[in-house]
């Protein structure tokens, strides 16, 4: 299998996650090998959900405009509730990692599917426990993965967003096809 690099951006909110992944893109960066996870919604909102239509899903909620407008951009995702931390959107190549780990029903020492999906691709558990953390504290991760050369590329474009945070997790195995 070929090795492949993550690294892994914290923002405190989802506006300088979505200006993260546009300058991404726009330094070239395959939208294939990006994630951006975070809460989907706070619990103070009335209505709560999304649809899908064709290759488009329209969301419903405060951040339902910043959902629905990454989630064209990315090659799948998923909408999920885990338990203490709520409901999650996470969008990218690892959306297919998270629903592999709960198909198999996967389990990595008590975390959820997923930090369980987060460690398989070479996260290591004690960072995976607190980029949950970050989560649950309604900040959002975006995350890079590819060869080494392509992630250092990554993490200067992140480093010029405003991160509060960034973690580069070397030679995790490649659980997806590039």
């Amino acid at each position: 299998m070929e090795q492949h690099d993550t690294v892994v951006a914290v923002f405190a909110d989802h506006q300088l996650a979505e200006d993260a992944i546009k300058k991404l893109a726009q330094d070239g960066f395959a939208m294939k090998n990006l994630s951006v996870i975070g809460k989907g919604y706070h619990s103070e909102e009335k209505v709560i959900g999304f649809y899908n239509v064709g290759d488009r899903v329209k969301f419903w909620g405060l951040r339902g405009a910043f959902w629905g407008g990454l989630w064209g951009l990315f090659f799948g995702g998923v909408f999920m509730t885990i338990p203490v931390v709520g409901n999650v959107v996470l969008l990218g190549y690892l959306a297919s990692i998270v629903v592999t780990a709960i198909d198999n029903a996967l389990v990595v020492g008590g975390l959820s599917a997923l930090g369980a999906a987060i460690y398989s691709i070479g996260v290591p558990k004690d960072s995976v426990i607190e980029y949950e953390t970050d989560i649950k504290a309604d900040s959002f991760l975006v995350m890079a993965h590819g060869v080494a050369s392509e992630v250092a590329r990554a993490k200067i474009i992140l480093g010029t967003a405003q991160s509060t945070r960034i973690n580069v997790h070397p030679f995790a195995q490649a659980s997806v096809a590039a």
